[in-house]
C-alpha cells in the first residue's frame, strides 16, 4: 500500500483533516504547545482516519462531518496511546521515546487528556452528533475493558484464545470498526451500508493486531518495538495460542510465561518454541480469515477508487512488515 496514493485520492478533505487537528492542539501554554508538536512530528501511519476518509467516499460524498470525525479518531487514538504508554511503562513507541519515558508518567496522562478533551470537540457540534457520541463513548469503554482484561491475564498467564480475540477487539478493533461505522453515519449512508462499513472495521482491525502480534515473533518487521516484547511483559498472543492448541504440556509454557521476569532466557526458549511448532502458520491462518471477512463486507460497496483502495489495505495486512 502505498501512502501518497491514498492521500492523492482523499485529497482536500485529507488537508482538511491535517488542518483540524493542528489547529485543535495549539495552546497558550507554550510547554503544551511544544510536546504537542514534537508527537504530531511522530504521527505514525494515521490509518484510522485514512480507512474514516475512505469509507465516507465509498458510502457517499465526504462531509464536513466526516472530516470532523476523522480529526476525532486521530486524537483519541494518540490519547489512548498516551496513556498505553504509562499503564505499560513504555520507553519507546515507533522508534522514539515516549513521553513517559522523557517527562515522567503525569505529564504523559495530562497531555493524553487534553487529546482526547480536543477529540471530543470534534464529535459535539456535528450533524450526526448523537449517533457518533454513543460510538465513540462505547468505545472507549471498550478500550479500558481490553486493558483491565489484558492486565488480568497477564498476570495470571491464562489467556485462552477467545481471551484474546476479546482483548485485540476491544483494544483495537473497536476503534477501527467506530471509525468505519462513523463514516457511513457521517455521509447518511443507508443501514446496510453502516452494518457493512462496521464489520468491515471490525475485520480489518483484528487482522491489524493479528499482524503485529506475530511481529513480536520474527525479525525483519519495523513495528518500532523489539521482538518479544509482548513475552516479557507476560501477554500470550495468537502465535503461542496456536502452538498450545497441540501443545503436550501447556501448563508448563504458561508457566514459563509467568515466570519471565525471573527467568528471561525463556523468552528466546518460548519463541524458538512458536517457529518451530506452527505458531506463526496458525496466526497467519486466522489472520486470513479476518481479511477475506473483510473483503466480504465490502462487497456492499458500489464499485468505485475508494472501495479499491480499501481492498487494498486490507489485502496489504497479509504482507506489511510496519
Amino acid at each position: 500500500m502505498n501512502r501518497e496514493d491514498v492521500i492523492s485520492l482523499l485529497g482536500p478533505s485529507w488537508n482538511e483533516f491535517g488542518r483540524l487537528v493542528s489547529d485543535s492542539l495549539r495552546s497558550d501554554i507554550a510547554l503544551l504547545d511544544q510536546v504537542n508538536a514534537s508527537l504530531m512530528e511522530n504521527a505514525g501511519k494515521q490509518l484510522r482516519p485514512m480507512l474514516l476518509l475512505l469509507v465516507a467516499g465509498a458510502s457517499g460524498e465526504i462531509s464536513s462531518d466526516s472530516v470532523h470525525y476523522a480529526a476525532a479518531v486521530e486524537m483519541l487514538h494518540n490519547a489512548t496511546l498516551l496513556h498505553d504508554d504509562v499503564a505499560d511503562r513504555s520507553s519507546t513507541r515507533r522508534g522514539q521515546p515516549t513521553l513517559c519515558a522523557l517527562m515522567g508518567p503525569s505529564a504523559a496522562v495530562l497531555v493524553g487528556d487534553f487529546w482526547l478533551s480536543k477529540a471530543m470537540d470534534h464529535v459535539v457540534n456535528t450533524k450526526h452528533k448523537d449517533g457518533a457520541i454513543k460510538l465513540f463513548s462505547n468505545t472507549l469503554s471498550l478500550l479500558a475493558e481490553g486493558e483491565m482484561l489484558q492486565l488480568q491475564k497477564a498476570e495470571r498467564a491464562d489467556t485462552t484464545e477467545e481471551d484474546y480475540l476479546r482483548i485485540i477487539y476491544c483494544k483495537t478493533a473497536s476503534l477501527f470498526e467506530t471509525a468505519c461505522r462513523v463514516a457511513a453515519i457521517s455521509v447518511d449512508a443507508e443501514p446496510r451500508l453502516c452494518e457493512a462499513a462496521g464489520r468491515y472495521g471490525r475485520a480489518l482491525g483484528m487482522a491489524f493486531q493479528i499482524r503485529d502480534d506475530i511481529f513480536d515473533y520474527t525479525e525483519g518487521s519495523e513495528i518500532g518495538k523489539p521482538v518479544g516484547l509482548d513475552l516479557k511483559e507476560h501477554k500470550i498472543t495468537l502465535p503461542l495460542l496456536g502452538t498450545l492448541r497441540s501443545c503436550p504440556d501447556p501448563d508448563a509454557i504458561r508457566g514459563m510465561v509467568r515466570d519471565i521476569t525471573n527467568h528471561p532466557e525463556y523468552c528466546d526458549q518460548l519463541r524458538d518454541y512458536v517457529l518451530g511448532n506452527g505458531g506463526i502458520e496458525y496466526a497467519s491462518s486466522r489472520l486470513g480469515d479476518f481479511i477475506s471477512e473483510a473483503l466480504q463486507a465490502l462487497e456492499a460497496f458500489s464499485p468505485s477508487a475508494h472501495r479499491d483502495m480499501l481492498r487494498t489495505i486490507a489485502n496489504y495486512n497479509a504482507i506489511r512488515t510496519k
